[in-house]
Formats: C-alpha cells, structure tokens, sequence
C-alpha cells in the first residue's frame, strides 16, 4: 500500500506600486490570502520616476492531504486534476 501526500497548484498574481520596499512588502502581504505564500516579486522602477512597482506571484500551499493505492500507476491516476504529489510512503 503506498500513501500520497497532495496539494492543490494554484497561483495568482497582484500587481502594486508604492514609493519603498518595505511597503510593496506589506501591500503584497495584504493581499495574500490564508495559506498562500508569496512566490515572486519582481521590482521595477520607471524612468525619471520614483514609483515602484512590483508584480507578486502567490501559490497556494495549504489543503494537504493523503491519497492511498496499491501501486505507484495507481496512486498517480487519483491524483486529481489541479493537484500535485508531493511525496510517496510505502505502508
């Protein structure tokens, strides 16, 4: 019997402008729901301009969970769409 451990590939992206670091930081925190953790946050500033902005990318990272099989052929087809296996135990 073999246990999977999956959870759900999601992303979504915010896009922010602020004049310093430390608030895109908190305008992106702002925006990322329960759960999900902030990926990616690229900093741009414009020319002859002192905005930055920042398009942060969040994935999810909560709904873990287990699905069982008899066989690693098996346990891959339960793997529902959305989904991502994470690790394999034999029991």
């Amino acid at each position: 019997m073999l246990i999977g451990v999956i959870r759900p590939v999601e992303s979504k992206t915010a896009t922010v402008q602020a004049e310093e670091l430390d608030e895109i930081q908190d305008l992106l925190a702002a925006q990322t729901p329960e759960g999900w953790q902030l990926a990616s946050a690229p900093v741009v500033m414009a020319k002859k301009d002192t905005v930055l902005t920042a398009e942060g990318t969040m994935v999810r990272r909560d709904g873990v969970r287990e699905i069982e099989a008899d066989d690693m052929t098996a346990l891959v087809a339960k793997v529902p769409e959305g989904y991502q296996l994470l690790s394999v135990r034999r029991v």
